[in-house]
């Protein structure tokens, strides 16, 4: 698909009741097999650098501003253009990320939702590109979603170590249908910031690399609440986020 096509309208109209909706082969096969070996020399290049490396998952923050090619993916206009007929509104990259389910790590990244570990208001849905760069079957650690719950804005930040923890906050959801969506390498999910989901544990002996771009909308200002993409700006609450640190990302 070029730049210019639109999505279909079933496509958006899916995404928007459900929270989350997959595309297959976001990425070429070159592209695929370029950006998955730049993200295996980046993770064993920065391993001291992860944000959280237990059993979960390894992850690495805002890989653009460090690597010129992975920058190209973080930025890829296909992914934004997609993104923003989703979202329906003008969007901003809030951050990227590498996340890693390193072989037979054998541990579930537990339901949760995202925005409400993010410092952002005045803000309408955000939402995340989660692309493949490897295939990811379910033994391999693909994600699974709870559709619908992008309505449920009023929850705090889950526990992902903990099973229980979102249902907990929230027993209804318990009983949510769930859909669990195996991914080839160049496929993608896109998911609102307030769908749950969860990730399943990686039981091979491959590596599960995801890269993930993070959009918001592009009047999202600063909360004041402490995060590692803004701690280091010397922002102030109230303040917009936008600027060369989150930009129009096509």
């Amino acid at each position: 698909m070029e730049i210019t096509d639109q999505v279909s309208d079933e496509l958006i109209t899916s995404y928007r009741e459900n929270g989350f909706v997959r595309v297959p082969s976001i990425l070429a096969a070159a592209e695929v097999d370029l950006y998955g070996t730049h993200a295996a020399d980046y993770l064993e290049k920065h391993r001291a650098d992860r944000l959280q490396h237990d059993a979960i998952f390894s992850q690495l923050v805002n890989v653009w501003q460090h690597d010129p090619v992975l920058r190209e993916l973080t930025l890829h206009p296909r992914v934004a253009h997609i993104a923003e007929q989703l979202a329906g509104f003008p969007l901003r990259l809030w951050h990227d990320q590498m996340l890693v389910k390193e072989p037979n790590s054998n541990a579930a990244t537990h339901f949760h939702q995202d925005r409400p570990y993010w410092p952002h208001a005045n803000d309408r849905l955000p939402l995340s590109a989660w692309i493949a760069l490897a295939d990811v079957p379910p033994e391999r650690g693909c994600m699974t979603f709870l559709p619908g719950t992008q309505t449920r804005t009023d929850l705090l930040p889950q526990d992902l170590s903990n099973e229980e923890d979102l249902f907990t906050m929230a027993p209804d959801l318990r009983w949510s249908p769930r859909v669990t969506v195996p991914l080839k390498a160049g496929d993608c999910t896109f998911h609102s910031g307030y769908t749950g989901h969860m990730a399943l544990p990686n039981t091979t002996a491959q590596p599960r690399f995801a890269h993930v771009n993070i959009y918001m909308d592009r009047n999202t200002t600063y909360t004041g609440q402490p995060h590692v993409v803004t701690d280091p700006l010397a922002l102030t609450p109230g303040s917009p986020l936008n600027g060369s640190h989150f930009p129009h990302p096509w």
